[in-house]
């Protein structure tokens, strides 16, 4: 790996990360004292493979790390703000209030809003693509709660254009 590969991952960590610490359990004895033994990139350099050994019971596990850039969302206006899953479930939670439909399908249905925006592989996501996703879900979940959502979404200015979207 070349000094600009290292300067461009250090930037990229450094954008769109935050820092944490975190510890590696070992999955026999759950002590978080262990070490790592070997390191290396897998072979699509997606992942570091790292070796690691537990200083408590000598167990030997294999973790793979991958760095993952914090997902940025473009609004309307220009303004950009981190993605946020939490803003999806309480607007959708607003549109089925009242709907007989169950939590299990309701998370089932966000888990796979958040799967399809994450699996699109980018680092910077336009509003209107995050919010497109989450009507086209709600509209095969509950048709009321569609409408509800799509109305605040879409922001109608009249009756007509309003009519004309549920047309579709």
């Amino acid at each position: 790996m070349g000094k600009n590969y290292i300067k461009h991952l250090c930037f990229l960590l450094h954008e769109y990360t935050t820092c944490c610490v975190f510890y590696m359990f070992c999955p026999q004895c759950n002590s978080p004292k262990t070490r790592v033994i070997d390191k290396r990139p897998t072979e699509n350099n997606a992942a570091f493979r790292r070796r690691r050994e537990c200083l408590k019971c000598s167990g030997r596990f294999t973790t793979y790390e991958r760095i993952r850039p914090e997902l940025i969302v473009i609004k309307k206006g220009g303004k950009k703000e981190k993605y946020d899953l939490e803003k999806i479930r309480t607007g959708m939670l607003k549109s089925l209030e009242g709907r007989p439909v169950s939590l299990k399908k309701f998370e089932g249905v966000l888990e796979r809003i958040d799967e399809e925006i994450k699996s699109m592989n980018c680092a910077q996501i336009k509003s209107k693509v995050v919010g497109d996703i989450v009507i086209r879900e709600l509209k095969k979940l509950d048709k009321v709660a569609y409408v509800r959502f799509m109305s605040f979404y879409k922001r109608y200015g009249d009756i007509k254009s309003f009519k004309k979207e549920l047309g579709r």
